[in-house]
Parts: C-alpha cells; sequence; structure tokens
C-alpha cells in the first residue's frame, strides 16, 4: 500500500494503522512526517479539497492524482453551471437578447426607414464564424446564450487550470486561446460583462493577437476625417469619410500624425473589371467591403497630394470608453465580408453604425434617406453635437494657389514685369513647388500662414432640392414641378464645396402645360420634362494651380426640338453626352485664402448620342463646341451664360423636306438669388436659333427649397 493511500485511510475511517508496517521507516522520516514542513510536500485529503485549493503534486500517484483532478473539474463545472444559470435569470429579466446595443453589435438593423428598410429580423452578416450559435443569424437571444455558454466555460477552464498548476496544460490552453470565444469578440464580452456584472478575472484568457493589435494602435481618441469631392475619380465624387485613431502622443500633439492611424472602409473591387462594369458593381452590391487600417500619414497623402482635396477633421466627443469598445468592435468585423453598396452602405454609414454601437439611445443612422452622403453624415454629426472640434487641411493644390494669388497680387501692384510668365508656371507646378501640408518625410503637419477656404462641408445648402416654376415656351404657359436627390450645379450657392463643382443625380421635372388642344403641335398637357441619372463637370482651370483636366458626362432623359422636320415638336429621348476642354478662372480670390478666382469660363469639345421614338429615324448624333462663362457678383447673387454649337446628323432621307443633318445652335442664361441657405430663386431663359422650331424660346422663374 502507498503512503496516498495510507493518508487517505487516516482521513476517511480514522482508524490506526499498525506501527509495525512501518518499522523499517527511520525514526528521521517518521519525525519529518510529524512537522508542518512535510505537509507542504504532502497531499490534501480529498475530502478538505475546496474550490480555488486544489493543488496536484507530481510526487503523488496517478490513481489517487486523476481522482482528485476529477472531482475539482465536477467542483469547478458545478460552480460555473450556476453561474451560467443567474446569468440566463438576468439576461431574462433585463431581455437583453433584445437590447438594442447586442442587436447592433450583431449587425440587426434597427432602422425606421420604412418598406424599403433593412431586414429587422436578420443580421446583415451572412458568415458561420460571425456566430457561435448556429441560429445566431436569425435569433439573438440564442447568440446571447451561446455566449453565456461561452463565458461559463471560460470560467470552468480557468479554475480547473489554476487547480492543475499543469505548465503544459496552461501552454496548450494560451495557444487555443485565439479562437476563444472572448478574443474573437472583444466588443460583445465587454458589453456583456458590464452588463451583467461579470467578473472577467475570473477568465484568464489571453489574447495575443488582440493584444498585439491594441497595443499597436493604442486608441486614445477618435475623429472624422472628410476628403472634400473629387470627380476626377467616379468613386470619390461625392466625397470621402474615414476614422483617424489617435494615440496618447497624436492626442497630445495633432500635428504628430505618424502616432495616428487611418480606419477606412471602402469598396473591394476588382481592378481588372472596367469603368462601366465596376460602377454598376459598387452600386448593387457587386463586391464586398473592405476595411483598411493604415497609417494615417500614408492615407492622408492620397488625398492631399494625389487627389488635391481639402480635409476637415472633425473630432468626435467619445468618451475612452467608447473609443475602446468601437475599436474592439472594429476587431471583430474587420474580416466579415459584407456587400458594398456605393449610396448606402458605404464609407459614411460605416462611421454613423460604429458611433450607434456605443450610443444606444441614438438612432443616426436611421435618421439618414436611402442614400448616405458624407457631408450629410458630417451635419448630422454637428447636430447631434457629437463634433468637438474641427480642422482644417489644405490640399497642396491649395497652398499652391495661395502663393499663385499672393504673387499675382503683387504683380497687380507692381506691374508684370516684375512676375515673368515663368515664375508663374514654377509656382503652379507640382514637380517644381513642393509645398505641402505634410513634412517631406511625410510624419508631420506642417502649420502654413492661410485663411481657411470655404469649403467646409458643415457651410453648405442641403443637398436634396425641389423646386417649382412658372415659365413661357412659345405661347404656351406652364408651370414645373421637379426633385433632385443631389447633389449641386455651378450656380446654387458654392460655400461648402470645392469651387465651381458641378454635380447632378437623380433628378426629375414634370411640366404642366396650359395648352389649347385646337392648335396644331400643342404638347400634351403633363409631360415628363427631364429625368437625369447622373450629370455633372469637372472645371480645373488652367491658369491655376489645378492639374486635373476640364471635362464633362451625362445621361439623362430630356424633351429636345428636332430640327430635321419643318415646324418640329420637342420628343423625349435618351441621351449620353461627354464633354472635354479647358477653363479659366479670373478676377480677385479671397484674401489669404487659396482659392482660386471666382469667375469662370469655359470652352468644351463636345459629343453627344441620343435616341428617342418622335425623332426623325429614332435617332441623332451630335458633335459641336459648348462654351460659357460664370459670374459670381456677389455672395448671394450668381450667373451663367453658354452658347451650344452642336450639329446634328440623323441619317439620310428620302423626303423632299426632311433634313439628314443640321446646326441647331442654343443659347442660355440662368440667374440665381439665394434668400437664404435653404431658399432661393432662379430665372432660366433659352433660345433655340433655329427656324425649324416651333417654339424657340423658353423663359422660366422657379422657386428653389433644399432640404
Amino acid at each position: 500500500m502507498s503512503i496516498h493511500s495510507v493518508l487517505n485511510r487516516i482521513a476517511l475511517d480514522g482508524m490506526p494503522i499498525p506501527l509495525i508496517r512501518y518499522a523499517r521507516l527511520p525514526l528521521a522520516i517518521a519525525g519529518l512526517l510529524l512537522t508542518a514542513q512535510a505537509q507542504a510536500f504532502l497531499p490534501t485529503p480529498a475530502s478538505l479539497v475546496t474550490t480555488g485549493e486544489l493543488a496536484l503534486n507530481p510526487d503523488t500517484d496517478t490513481d489517487t492524482d486523476n481522482n482528485a483532478k476529477a472531482k475539482a473539474e465536477t467542483v469547478a463545472e458545478t460552480d460555473a453551471k450556476q453561474l451560467l444559470t443567474l446569468w440566463r435569470e438576468q439576461a431574462q429579466i433585463k431581455n437583453l437578447a433584445q437590447h438594442t446595443t447586442w442587436r447592433r453589435l450583431l449587425y440587426f438593423s434597427d432602422d425606421k426607414k420604412g418598406l424599403f428598410g433593412k431586414n429587422k429580423n436578420i443580421s446583415t452578416v451572412d458568415n458561420a464564424r460571425f456566430f457561435l450559435s448556429p441560429n445566431g443569424r436569425e435569433d439573438s437571444a440564442a447568440e446571447l446564450d451561446a455566449m453565456l455558454v461561452a463565458f461559463a466555460d471560460e470560467m470552468a477552464k480557468t479554475t480547473n487550470s489554476a487547480k492543475a498548476n499543469n505548465a503544459k496544460a496552461n501552454n496548450a490552453a494560451e495557444a487555443s486561446n485565439s479562437n476563444s470565444a472572448l478574443c474573437r469578440f472583444p466588443a460583445r464580452t465587454q458589453w456583456l460583462s458590464e452588463t451583467l456584472g461579470i467578473d472577467n478575472s475570473a477568465m484568464q484568457v489571453t489574447c495575443p493577437e488582440l493584444t498585439a493589435w491594441m497595443q499597436k494602435l493604442a486608441p486614445e481618441q477618435l475623429s472624422m476625417m472628410f476628403a472634400q469631392e473629387y470627380l476626377d475619380n467616379p468613386q470619390s465624387a461625392f466625397a470621402h469619410t474615414l476614422l483617424r485613431i489617435d494615440s496618447k502622443a497624436s492626442v497630445a500633439d495633432p500635428s504628430q500624425i505618424h502616432h495616428a492611424y487611418a480606419l477606412n472602409d471602402t469598396v473591394d473591387g476588382d481592378t481588372k473589371d472596367n469603368f462601366v462594369l465596376y460602377t454598376i458593381k459598387s452600386m448593387t452590391g457587386g463586391y464586398n467591403n473592405l476595411i483598411e487600417i493604415d497609417p494615417y500619414p500614408k492615407k492622408l497623402a492620397n488625398y492631399l497630394q494625389d487627389d488635391e482635396r481639402d480635409a476637415w477633421t472633425y473630432r468626435l466627443d467619445l468618451s475612452p470608453e467608447e473609443v475602446e469598445q468601437i475599436i474592439l468592435h472594429v476587431w471583430e468585423t474587420k474580416d466579415v465580408k459584407l456587400p458594398y453598396y456605393f449610396t448606402t452602405d458605404n464609407c459614411a454609414s460605416e462611421i454613423l453604425r460604429l458611433i450607434d454601437v456605443v450610443r444606444p439611445e441614438q438612432h443616426l443612422l436611421s435618421q439618414l434617406p436611402y442614400a448616405v452622403i458624407p457631408s450629410d453624415v458630417v451635419q448630422l454629426l454637428n447636430q447631434e453635437g457629437l463634433l468637438a472640434s474641427t480642422n482644417y487641411t489644405p490640399a497642396d493644390s491649395t497652398l499652391r494657389q495661395a502663393q499663385l494669388n499672393k504673387i499675382k497680387q503683387q504683380r497687380d501692384q507692381l506691374g508684370y514685369h516684375n512676375n515673368p510668365k515663368q515664375s508663374l508656371n514654377e509656382i503652379k507646378s507640382a514637380q517644381l513647388n513642393t509645398v505641402s501640408s505634410m513634412s517631406a518625410d511625410g510624419q508631420t503637419l506642417l502649420n502654413h500662414q492661410i485663411a481657411v477656404s470655404d469649403t467646409n462641408p458643415l457651410n453648405r445648402h442641403s443637398l436634396q432640392m425641389g423646386h417649382i416654376g412658372i415659365g413661357q415656351r412659345g405661347d404656351n404657359n406652364y408651370i414645373d414641378l421637379g426633385v433632385r436627390a443631389g447633389y449641386h450645379d455651378t450656380l446654387d450657392s458654392p460655400s461648402g464645396f470645392p469651387q465651381f463643382f458641378d454635380l447632378e443625380g437623380a433628378a426629375a421635372t414634370f411640366r404642366l402645360y396650359d395648352t389649347d388642344n385646337d392648335k396644331a403641335n400643342q404638347p400634351k398637357s403633363v409631360l415628363l420634362q427631364n429625368l437625369t441619372v447622373i450629370k455633372g463637370r469637372s472645371f480645373n482651370p488652367v491658369n491655376s494651380a489645378k492639374k486635373g483636366k476640364t471635362w464633362g458626362a451625362s445621361i439623362e432623359a430630356t424633351r429636345v426640338n428636332d430640327g430635321s422636320q419643318q415646324d418640329g415638336s420637342d420628343h423625349l429621348v435618351g441621351s449620353l453626352g461627354y464633354e472635354s476642354g479647358w477653363s479659366w478662372a479670373f478676377g480677385t480670390p479671397s484674401a489669404g485664402t487659396g482659392e482660386m478666382p471666382p469667375q469662370l469660363c469655359y470652352t468644351f469639345l463636345a459629343g453627344t448620342a441620343q435616341t428617342g421614338r418622335g425623332i426623325n429615324k429614332g435617332f441623332r448624333v451630335g458633335a459641336g463646341v459648348n462654351a460659357g462663362c460664370r459670374y459670381q457678383i456677389n455672395n448671394q447673387l450668381r450667373a451663367q451664360a453658354e452658347l451650344q454649337l452642336p450639329y446634328w446628323y440623323h441619317g439620310s432621307s428620302d423626303g423632299s423636306n426632311v433634313r439628314g443633318h443640321y446646326w441647331q445652335p442654343i443659347s442660355s442664361l440662368g440667374l440665381q438669388y439665394d434668400i437664404d441657405k435653404k431658399q432661393a430663386l432662379r430665372i432660366n431663359a433659352n433660345y433655340e436659333w433655329q427656324d425649324r422650331i416651333d417654339a424657340n424660346d423658353d423663359v422660366q422663374l422657379s422657386y428653389r427649397r433644399y432640404f
């Protein structure tokens, strides 16, 4: 019989052991067994073992060791089951499965957009690894219970590991922690622990990958960076937003951007796809989203230097705990692939979603319309009091323009001969003039003495607009009713937008005529006058510091006058157009800023293809010149005049009175007066220089409301 068995019998039966069996033991050993020191090396009787006190001795025999370990595991499992029962009761009482925060952590939607909103009963994430429960995607309660079970399992493992005191077992447990629920879902863990009062220290789970990631980012503060609209890259036409993650060092000195990181949600597109296919997939969810976390200087340089876009940075009014929880949630979701929708699930919507996760009382994402536009997000966060401070960072071209403005001002004062053309070209050149808001090593923001440009998106008009107008076309009076989902044209108030910005999308106008049906060629009483899918122009004046080109494009259905036939009337056609040309800025820019002069003239070489049932041969193609000027009279009044000289071709015709090709010049004038930020009056006048047109002139006065 072993010593272990003997001691167990003493402890269990209370019977004396015949001393003759141990007569051979030296008296010294017998004395040693009676000392307090000996008891440190001897096993504690199983009947005296309590939770947290079990320690296995490698010198004990295998049978007793396994028995003690099994009993310890049973005790640990019993305690874990009791805790699990308590947690389940608390979760049920508090209805945590339906708590807004819990549902948002699982990507369940709580938007209030009605018919076209997302399904509130199914998580947006279609990835089994994002859930512990096989029913987690459809059942937030099942996922909550699975998380609580994971807590109990980890607590039992921790207790057993502590009792075992086995280095090999501990190492194995640590190696498997990377797949632990607590390591995979730290944001869920933190929220549940705080809500249910669970002591996480009782679950000694180490997450080396998560720990290293958090130490690398060292998140202390979050800011939203807004890079203004950039038409030369269609993906950035509506601007871009990302989160700046600041560490203690960059919080203390915001210019030390090498201590900050950029969290960017973008489209994971296939660069092999052509432009049209790429655009369609980006709009329809054909690509997944991609979460990028890069050093902040690298990302900022893309906007300031490559794209020449001013940047506005807004510090978010979030507590350190909220910042940490957002970053932990990013860890949970950074590898989750979700469909990317250019207008609804994009860089801007993700920022609102992350804030909603830590602010359950707010419903930021559901407050916006179906299309989530970056500038709308900036204004919404400002309305909700979530923007703590604002910082302006001018693009490199803006700084070069500021230098150019200063030189031209000196030239006007001292004479042209003091500023030769070569000197101006050197200032405009990005290669020769390396002035930048970033240091040469790209690690630090530099402070240039330049006035802030009027491009802050907080100051812009609302992107949606409705209008009602009264007008006359030929001898017929009419009323126009129209709406525009976005964005901005050159006659709209320019505050908050890049200079000369011109982009319209998803717009429709209906015209109601007061007609006399007894007359020939009278229009119908109600007509669709225009349906714009997308229309815009990018102006980069050749005499400015901008290095881009001047071009334009349009996709729309519009009413046109067919000049091929005698007494031709208007017809609705599908129209596709492209323009490429030059523009020039002139006038006196705002003092001390990097703004271009406020006046603009332009010339385009244009090509257009149109098709419709009403026009001759059902189609026409045209080429010509479009030239015009825009004039900023004052802060509230702007005017624009344009002359279009298209030459149209319908194809050969056998009709004696039908022309297969012809010129059809059109002159137009627009004038807008801003009543305030939300209201304006506009006058439009058009005249078609074509003798075969039944109604050559069209004059309209409209009231415009931005909302």
